[in-house]
């Protein structure tokens, strides 16, 4: 493999080892908020309430390692199920490799900072309600969480004259 090219340009989802997989998530938490099936029609609707693991300040899993015992409907994505899971939201990294698409400029892995999702605006840090506190999840329809984003590019910093 050419060390110039990054990995998850080189390798396909499948190929890539436990590390490289986790590290394409952008760690936005749009995937950990809840979603209405309807029934009849099969549509989909986003909701801006998160699992009651996701700290909505670090839009990280409180308890990552053991969230599927915590949470047994937290889906362990794996490659194979990306063609059949439509509630991802367009911006996710396994999403848009899997379709053949670049990772955003905000993306950790091309941006190099981890926080640079939350200061474009595209993560969930301070933009949800635990479902410890929501009550009904039809109070809470939200239509960002499944829409691509319009991220904010940080100014920069101006050298002083």
């Amino acid at each position: 493999m050419d060390e110039a090219v990054p990995f998850w340009k080189a390798k396909t989802l499948a190929e890539m080892t436990p590390e490289e997989w986790e590290s394409v998530c952008d760690g936005c938490g749009r995937c950990c908020l809840h979603k209405l099936r309807y029934d009849g029609t099969g549509d989909l609707a986003f909701t801006n309430v998160a699992c009651f693991l996701l700290n909505a300040e670090t839009a990280r899993c409180s308890d990552y390692a053991n969230r599927r015992r915590k949470v047994p409907d937290c889906v362990h994505l794996t490659p194979d199920d990306l063609q059949a899971i439509d509630w991802l939201p367009p911006s996710c990294g396994y999403r848009l490799l899997a379709a053949g698409k670049e990772l955003a400029w905000w993306h950790p892995l091309v941006s190099g900072d981890p926080e640079t999702v939350h200061r474009a605006g595209v993560s969930v840090r301070g933009r949800v309600i635990s479902e410890r506190k929501a009550g009904p999840l039809e109070h809470h329809l939200a239509e960002w969480p499944g829409k691509m984003p319009r991220p904010r590019r940080p100014k920069l910093k101006q050298e002083p004259g």
